[in-house]
């Protein structure tokens, strides 16, 4: 009777993954008073800023790669291919462009991480953020963390499932146990396999994408500024707000955000 053994495993497995899914999900739901199928705006106007589009798309890291791309396109600071930055105009257009020439420092000169990583954590980026959680538009705390981990911990319960099930199947004795086959077996661990999978397909419907940032409301938005980045005449900076660096075309540019090559300065 191994085998039961392994389909309590499975059964533990799938239970908690399903139930964390579902408290993940329920915490991103809105209320029910008020609710409207039309996504509130941002203080800002009727659609997203490049910096609103980042944060949504990739959260406060994605904002400092915008604002350091932007900068480097728009010759106000050179980002060398060796991973080091240096400040050509020290007059920064916005608060997070100041936080940016502030986290390269007096020398005017510094490696990229450092600087991405103050740019990300700084105070214009949080209120940023908060603008956006208060409009209804991102998530809240680390709720969206919590969904896409509790996503991959039901992807992960479905393939325990099934190696509890083949595992079971290639038990010795398990033919001479009821019925003389593994067929009640299958339809055992099939039951808890078929929740998971359940729960994933249910989840897909109703807060696919699984973002880290961006509510339900603030995807619709998010997703007419991906339509304007995929087209053929898309802005670099609208590609670069939703899909990251990976939308840069420029290799050299790429190489300095990649944060290779930091030992030399340029």
């Amino acid at each position: 009777m191994l085998w039961v053994l392994f389909l309590l495993v499975a059964w533990g497995a799938a239970a908690i993954s399903c139930v964390r899914l579902c408290l993940a999900a329920a915490r991103l739901a809105p209320p029910r008073s008020g609710l409207s199928r039309e996504p509130r705006r941002t203080a800002d106007g009727p659609e997203l800023t490049l910096y609103e589009t980042a944060f949504l798309a990739g959260g406060p890291h994605r904002v400092a790669d915008l604002a350091l791309v932007t900068m480097h396109l728009r010759r106000r600071l050179l980002l060398a291919h060796t991973g080091w930055a240096t400040v050509v105009d020290p007059d920064g257009r916005d608060d997070v462009e100041r936080t940016v020439i502030r986290a390269i420092g007096p020398q005017g000169q510094s490696p990229i991480p450092p600087v991405r990583a103050a740019a990300a954590a700084a105070d214009a980026v949080r209120a940023l953020a908060d603008r956006l959680v208060a409009a209804g538009l991102a998530l809240p705390g680390q709720a969206g963390t919590d969904l896409v981990s509790a996503v991959r911990a039901v992807r992960g319960a479905a393939l325990l499932v099934a190696a509890m099930g083949t595992a079971a199947l290639l038990t010795p004795g398990l033919e001479q146990g009821p019925g003389g086959s593994g067929i009640p077996v299958l339809v055992w661990f099939g039951l808890p396999l078929v929740l998971t999978l359940g729960c994933l397909a249910i989840a897909r419907m109703e807060v696919h994408p699984y973002s880290s940032w961006a509510s339900p409301a603030g995807q619709r938005l998010l997703d007419v500024r991906t339509a304007t980045a995929d087209s053929p005449e898309g802005d670099v900076l609208v590609a670069v707000a939703v899909r990251g660096v990976r939308a840069v075309a420029d290799p050299a540019l790429r190489a300095a955000l990649g944060g290779r090559g930091t030992r030399n300065v340029p």
